[in-house]
């Protein structure tokens, strides 16, 4: 009996693990996918497109899929750290950069891969990302940090006062009806 105790520990581990981390997955495609649809449908309204196409609204929900992804990523390498001596906002900006930086880099590197698969060489594709555009990559970038932004906030915050505490917090103590 004591020998199956370890086995089923680190199985039961992994699985709390994963499903935390599918979970954070599908909230943060949920926020980049509630950021990217509302960009796409400007974008098209801008462009006086009738009929409006769902596909564009396909495509950013993908997107934020493979953004959320990347975030994870980059969480994972370089961790959210808050110092209650510098408080939240002073302890994250450096970070979201980095973030920024990772997914930026991610983002060419995505770019280069689907060059690839359709046949083009790795590194024009590259260079092809954000059309080849310095200023739509810089614009790209300063509204994506924008977007992770008050993700990063609410992170920090949780981190600070506890994921129970900022949910009341946000949207009220439903346990305490007084």
């Amino acid at each position: 009996m004591s020998a199956s105790t370890p086995n089923s520990a680190p199985a039961h581990g992994f699985k709390e693990k994963a499903k935390e981390e599918f979970v954070k997955a599908f909230q943060l495609t949920i926020y980049f996918g509630s950021w990217f649809c509302a960009l796409a449908f400007l974008a098209a309204t801008s462009l006086n497109e009738r009929p409006i196409p769902l596909s564009i609204f396909g495509f950013a929900l993908f997107k934020a899929a493979i953004c959320a992804k990347f975030m994870l990523i980059a969480q994972a390498a370089y961790p959210i750290k808050v110092n209650k001596q510098h408080g939240i906002v002073s302890s994250l900006l450096l970070e979201s950069l980095v973030y920024l930086l990772v997914v930026l880099g991610l983002n060419y590197l995505e770019a280069g891969v689907h060059g690839l698969i359709h046949g083009k060489a790795f590194l024009v594709s590259m260079t092809e990302f954000g059309q080849s555009n310095p200023l739509r990559v810089v614009a790209m970038s300063i509204v994506y940090w924008l977007i992770v932004w008050p993700y990063l906030l609410l992170t920090g915050m949780s981190i600070m006062l506890g994921g129970n505490a900022t949910i009341k917090i946000l949207f009220g103590d439903k346990s305490n009806p007084n």
